[in-house]
């Protein structure tokens, strides 16, 4: 299926390409969250009467995210969760675990799906690495400390 890409996609193409891709993935995924749009001859003549507005919205949102990103950058989190005594972590610390941190810091545009865990969920008493994808175009660097409370 051809579809008009109304914003920019990750390994796919950005705002106004017109691209081909499985049905699924255009009914179940783009359709549905409004990435894309069917690339028909109304629908093409439409998006180039909004491409003005589109690009401007989604300049917007770059900007949005690259000031976000400029306060997250190298940013040092602290997650406590209950260990033994050997520093294993009797749960693991996941990415829900990381955005409800953010979220107490102050920063509520952080969801749970744009943290990124290198290697999985944290199961040891440390620091990690973690990646807050912003926007396609920007993503930040964070620091995750895992502190154990020995009980």
């Amino acid at each position: 299926m051809q579809v008009i890409l109304l914003e920019k996609v990750v390994n796919l193409g950005d705002l106004g390409d017109v691209v081909r891709v499985r049905n699924g993935y255009a009914r179940n995924f783009l359709i549905p969250q409004k990435m894309a749009r069917r690339a028909t001859a109304a629908a093409l003549a439409e998006f180039e009467a909004r491409r003005a507005e589109l690009e401007k919205a989604q300049a917007e949102r770059l900007a949005a995210a690259q000031a976000l990103g400029a306060k997250l950058n190298d940013l040092r989190v602290e997650v406590t969760q209950k260990a033994g005594v050997d520093g294993r972590l009797f749960g693991s610390v996941t990415t829900m675990d990381i955005a409800a941190v953010l979220n107490e810091l102050g920063h509520t545009d952080v969801s749970r799906s744009q943290v990124r865990q290198a290697n999985g969920a944290y199961k040891a008493v440390g620091e990690y690495p973690a990646t807050v994808v912003l926007h396609p175009d920007v993503s930040v660097d964070i620091t995750v400390a895992v502190l154990g409370d020995i009980a």
